[in-house]
Parts: C-alpha cells; sequence; structure tokens
C-alpha cells in the first residue's frame, strides 16, 4: 500500500491562490497522480490527473486557472490554484492509481478548500 499526506488548503478570497501538495509515502511506477474534490451535496469529481508519463487531464471547470505539476523523484504532485471562485469550494483529495498489475488505488484523507469573501 501507500499513504497520501496532503497540505496546503485553507480560506482564500474569491480571486485568490492557494496550492495543494500531495506526497507519497513510496514510488510506485506506472502509476497516475491527481486530485479530485468533493462539494457538499455533490459527487466526487476529477479536477487534474497526470500519468508518470506527464499526460495531463484537467475538468473544464478549472482548465486556465488549475495547474498540476508531479515530481517522480520527490513521489509528489502539487495542484496549483489561481483565480478561486467561491465554486471551487469543495474537499480536496489526492489519488493515486496504478490501473496494470499489481494494481493499487489509494487516496488521502482530504484537505478543506473555502474560496469566500
Amino acid at each position: 500500500q501507500v499513504q497520501l499526506l496532503e497540505s496546503g488548503g485553507g480560506l482564500v478570497e474569491p480571486g485568490g491562490s492557494l496550492t495543494l501538495s500531495c506526497a507519497a509515502s513510496r514510488y510506485i511506477g506506472a502509476a497516475t497522480m491527481g486530485w479530485f474534490r468533493q462539494a457538499p451535496g455533490k459527487q466526487r469529481e476529477l479536477v487534474a490527473t497526470v500519468t508518470s508519463g506527464g499526460t495531463i487531464r484537467y475538468a473544464d471547470s478549472v482548465k486556465d486557472r488549475f495547474t498540476i505539476s508531479r515530481n517522480n523523484a520527490k513521489n509528489t504532485v502539487e495542484l496549483q490554484m489561481n483565480n478561486l471562485k467561491p465554486e471551487d469550494t469543495a474537499v480536496y483529495y489526492c489519488n493515486l492509481r496504478r490501473a496494470v498489475t499489481p494494481t493499487i488505488t489509494s487516496w488521502g484523507q482530504g484537505i478543506q478548500v473555502t474560496v469566500s469573501s
């Protein structure tokens, strides 16, 4: 198994910025890392992911505002969030998924991001 430790959430005003960080407890090859979020009363949704080869995917709602980056040497993934909106308020979860055998799926505990004036 692998543990994921998130940091960097908090309260920010609309238009502000935050950076979320996630560190994996060990290296997992051929794994996609990324961020999902869940707002109250809503389903968990994809925010952004990056494969081990560097292919990136964003939700339409965050394109041009959020940037995901990955450091394979440090087993970390970051999410730079700019121009935050109230609708970005949610619990953000780090995720690691390895689809090839042996398959692995791990989630962080979640970190709160609140965008409010």
